[in-house]
């Protein structure tokens, strides 16, 4: 598994080698993709992670959605999460996003290994951008600047508290 892995993460760091060419780049994540059992969520995501970044949303959002239905677990999970969320931003289900981002993002971090704990900011910043296509952009901004608090050099206090206050108390983040 290990030399597969290797594959799919060079595949992946060539991916600006096939602009004009998503296609090609597709069939080369499909092949390798292919190499897994039928079953294995594993090659689901890839093939939704290949559909989505050659910019066709709506053709990953199912495969997403089958990885994690049938037991995609860890860094991919959560990456799977993160990604059919974007994508269904893109495709106009943004409340069913915020949904699934929410609920992710209350998940016990204990229960977490730490590179999946490290993608609560992609997280935030995909939440950030579903809630401002719902409507609700004061809640998107406090979201992301409750994100971008703790990596300030200073003032990580007084923005933490900012990113509170910009909600009403009707307005608070489930």
């Amino acid at each position: 598994m290990q030399d597969w892995e290797r594959r799919v993460a060079e595949a992946w760091a060539s991916i600006d080698d096939y602009e004009h060419r998503e296609d090609d780049f597709r069939a080369l994540i499909d092949s390798l993709a292919a190499e897994l059992p039928a079953d294995d969520p594993v090659g689901a995501f890839e093939r939704a992670c290949a559909w989505d970044s050659t910019g066709h949303s709506d053709r990953a959002v199912p495969l997403y959605r089958w990885a994690l239905d049938h037991g995609l677990i860890g860094y991919r999970r959560r990456r799977a999460v993160i990604q059919m969320s974007s994508s269904l931003r893109n495709i106009g289900q943004a409340e069913l996003a915020v949904t699934l981002l929410k609920a992710e993002r209350n998940l016990d971090p204990a229960t977490l290994d730490e590179l999946t704990r490290g993608l609560g900011d992609a997280i935030s910043a995909v939440l950030a951008l579903c809630l401002v296509d719902t409507g609700r952009e004061r809640e998107a901004v406090s979201v992301a600047v409750g994100a971008l608090a703790p990596h300030l050099p200073r003032y990580q206090r007084s923005m933490g508290n900012y990113a509170r206050l910009l909600l009403a108390p009707d307005d608070k983040p489930e």
